[in-house]
């Protein structure tokens, strides 16, 4: 709605992503990466299907009752190999996994999956990005009112400074007051900010609380957007209803 450029996280989460090896024939180490990024691995940023990939060899002996992609029973066979390195997000570990053994030729398939603490830059809390063209406080504050059609703004004092930065959060979000601030925010937009929780921005950035359900009623629109785009043939109707518990006496 404030058409920012260059929106990123704010905050971004931790302890969503799985690193997952495996071990493939190298002339089958195509077919492999290729299931396991159409399952969804591989994503680092604005950048998909990334992997890394370290040649080396691997041994196995099949036993009785095996069925050995190649070697004979009974004898140590040596394998050129390629190890497969890929960023999983945890929530889709067992669909990428059940999609690299199904492409995977080995009867057994070795492979590793190890937790990361690594933040998940495309998950997470709040957004900061620029504005197209810097402005001064007040016609911010002026261009909040009116995109978020508010009759109140409050805000921390006006300093005089241009806002160019922006840090944004819906719903109650004081608790990304020192995340914006690290980001070096010109302004952060969010609700709920308690008395005290003003204070915080200690005169380096300006605040700006338009409501909690100010904040948060263009989440709809998204919704929408996304059922549409999954379900192509339903019909999806937008309620009109407003929920906002809270009026204002002017």
């Amino acid at each position: 709605m404030l058409e920012l450029k260059n929106v990123t996280i704010l905050s971004a989460k931790q302890d969503t992503l799985k690193k997952l090896f495996t071990f493939v024939p190298v002339e089958k180490a195509g077919a492999v990466r290729n299931a396991i990024f159409t399952a969804g691995a591989g994503y680092i940023g604005n950048y998909s299907e990334c992997s890394f990939n370290a040649e080396g060899e691997g041994t196995f002996k099949a036993e009785e009752g095996a069925n050995p992609y190649a070697g004979d029973i009974g004898k140590r066979h040596t394998e050129k190999e390629l190890k497969i390195e890929v960023i999983v997000p945890s929530y889709l570990e067992n669909k990428i996994v059940a999609a690299m053994k199904a492409a995977h030729p080995y009867e057994e398939v070795a492979y590793d999956v190890v937790e990361l603490s690594n933040a998940n830059n495309r998950i997470g809390s709040g957004v900061i990005g620029e504005l197209t063209e810097p402005m001064k406080e007040e016609r911010f504050l002026a261009l909040l009112k009116g995109i978020f059609q508010l009759q109140v703004v409050r805000h921390t004092a006006l300093s005089g400074k241009t806002i160019q930065k922006v840090a944004l959060c819906g719903g109650a979000g004081s608790f990304l007051v020192p995340k914006a601030l690290a980001a070096a925010a010109d302004v952060y937009v969010t609700a709920d900010m308690k008395y005290h929780e003003f204070f915080d921005a200690n005169d380096r950035m300006l605040i700006a609380d338009i409501g909690h359900y100010e904040s948060e009623q263009f989440t709809i629109n998204l919704l929408q957007e996304i059922l549409e785009q999954k379900f192509p043939t339903f019909a999806v109707l937008k309620t009109a209803v407003k929920t906002n518990p809270v009026k204002y006496f002017l």
